[in-house]
């Protein structure tokens, strides 16, 4: 994705994408595309104006989330070709979001993240300060257009605070 920052970008990404997969014949790709489509509408209709480029991507990550919470249960129910299903699914919708952070500059930012709250409160936090240290990583993330799961974050922090 080439970083464009106006409103509605993702969307006119996606309209296009649907043209493409629609011309080589790809259901798979159109299906999920379409997914997307109805997912970016729907929330804008909600919200009743144009979805910011945060927004856009918040309801992306809200897809792949409930696509991943699925793929566990599909597992769990022995139904592997379901859980293929969401996991192409997951792949498609990925292609429109920032990279998501690897585990090394993740946690870099995290400890970065819980220096931060420690010098403005003056000592270290403990897991009860974990509120102000997520919120300080999901800042941190925003500002500089990165993702990274929110479980995936928690633990990590978690881990942190407690050690």
């Amino acid at each position: 994705m080439n970083g464009m920052p106006e409103a509605g970008a993702i969307q006119a990404q996606v309209n296009q994408q649907v043209i493409a997969a629609m011309k080589a014949h790809d259901a798979t790709r159109t299906t999920t595309l379409r997914l997307i489509m109805n997912a970016l509408k729907n929330k804008a209709i909600e919200k009743r104006e144009s979805l910011t480029l945060a927004e856009e991507q918040q309801a992306l990550a809200t897809m792949i989330k409930q696509r991943r919470d699925s793929i566990e249960l599909f597992t769990q129910g022995n139904r592997p070709e379901l859980a293929a299903k969401e996991a192409v699914e997951i792949a498609v919708i990925e292609e429109f979001l920032p990279k998501a952070l690897d585990e090394a500059a993740l946690s870099a930012l995290v400890a970065e993240a819980v220096a931060e709250v420690a010098a403005a409160s003056g000592q270290k936090p403990t897991p009860k300060e974990m509120g102000a240290v997520m919120k300080a990583v999901q800042a941190k993330l925003q500002a500089k257009s990165l993702r990274a799961e929110g479980r995936v974050v928690s633990e990590m922090v978690k881990k942190l605070l407690a050690g």
